[in-house]
Order: structure tokens, then sequence, then C-alpha cells
């Protein structure tokens, strides 16, 4: 599988009926197809029932969309580290807007993904939030206010300064962790705009997702690159 590189767009799939079965599998080929045509760093987080079908059918990074902090073992339900890198995934989204945790379980998670070779990708609501969750020093932090999720208006055109400020904040704890925008990014001049701003790659959903022809919609996206 091939290392994440910056700047970088990162499709979670989420749990849209387009993505059921092998279509996660299907889509996932685009984005790769996508990824090898332009050069441009993409990455995927199919829904977790595909996980391990869509990183064995693609060579692009692959993130679980959730990791919770549990050892193997006596865990039904829950996603453990070992369990999504046995699947072959790159890393994991942690404290995704619709699957919160509090700081201590995101720390807890963020050291487990490093402890089995994945990498952390915390997404956060706030400046606040995400200067917060710096300490515990994750590959990347997400910043997406949950208002503008699933929306028309980006966020980087909603609201330019939670990205500046995010990546000022975080930058001033861990000049290491690399800040990501997401909410409401379509197209490829809400992509150079995050850019502009300061982060180092956008996450997205339902804009490549659901969309008619993704590929044409990846091709936008990457022009902003």
């Amino acid at each position: 599988m091939s290392d994440l590189k910056t700047p970088t767009v990162i499709i979670n799939f989420k749990a849209y009926s387009e993505v059921d079965g092998i279509k996660a599998v299907d889509l996932a080929k685009v984005c790769e197809a996508v990824a090898e045509e332009t050069g441009v760093s993409i990455a995927v987080c199919p829904p977790i029932a595909e996980l391990g079908s869509v990183a064995r059918s693609v060579d692009i990074p692959v993130f679980s969309q959730n990791v919770d902090p549990r050892t193997p073992g006596s865990a039904t339900g829950w996603v453990t580290p070992s369990m999504i890198k046995g699947a072959g995934a790159y890393g994991s989204l942690i404290n995704h807007s619709e699957h919160r945790f509090d700081n201590e379980i995101i720390e807890q998670c963020v050291k487990m993904c490093y402890e089995y070779d994945l990498i952390p990708l915390v997404c956060a609501e706030s400046v606040e939030k995400a200067k917060a969750v710096a300490a515990f020093a994750p590959r990347f932090i997400a910043v997406e206010p949950p208002e503008l999720i699933g929306g028309d208006i980006s966020v980087t055109t909603a609201n330019p300064k939670i990205v500046s400020d995010t990546v000022e904040a975080v930058k001033a704890v861990n000049g290491d962790v690399a800040v990501l925008c997401g909410a409401g990014v379509k197209n490829g001049q809400d992509v150079a705009k995050a850019i502009e701003l300061g982060a180092e790659g956008v996450l997205l959903a339902s804009g490549v997702v659901k969309a008619k022809d993704p590929k044409a919609v990846l091709l936008d996206l990457v022009s902003g690159i």
C-alpha cells in the first residue's frame, strides 16, 4: 500500500447506500485510478464491513472509519486496532462528528494506533478541540464544523478563519501534525482555498460518494492541488 503524501484528498465513504457491498470496492478503484492518473495522493475510508475487501483491492491508503481503544479478545462489537491492521488498513479516523469521543478516549486511540503501526487522523469540530488533540500528536487533524458537514457551502467559504486559526493553533502545539479541513468541500476551488489557508488537504464524503460521476468530481477536486 502506498504512503499518504500531502497535499491529499481523503474520501470518507460513510455508510451511504451508494457504497454498500462491492460498490465500495468500485468507488475505491475510481479513486485509485484518479490518483494514478494525476499523481495526487488520494485515500479512502470505506465502511467497516468492506474495509478488508477495499484494502485488498487497491494500492492507495485505506483508513478505517473508526477505531476503539480495545485489545484483541473479549471486545464484541468493538473495532480494535489489531482488527483493522489485520484487514490491511493504513490508518483510522478518530472522533468523526458522527462518532464522537472524549479527549481521554481520543488519546488512547491515537496511542494504540501507533502501537499497531496505523496512522491516526483525528477529527475536530473547533479550533479549541483541534488544539487540545494536537497534544496527542496524531499524524493528521481534520477540522470540520459540524453545521457545514453534508451541506452545499464549503468551510473555506463559510468560515475560512476556522481553517487558518486551526493551522496556527495546531502548529503551535506540534509542528509535525498536518491539518486537513472538511465540511461542504465540493470542488477544486474549495481545495485550492483550503491549501491557501494553510491546510495540507481535505476530507470529504458526499460530494464524491453521491456524485453521478465520481471520477469527474475527483478530477475537479485534485485540480485545486
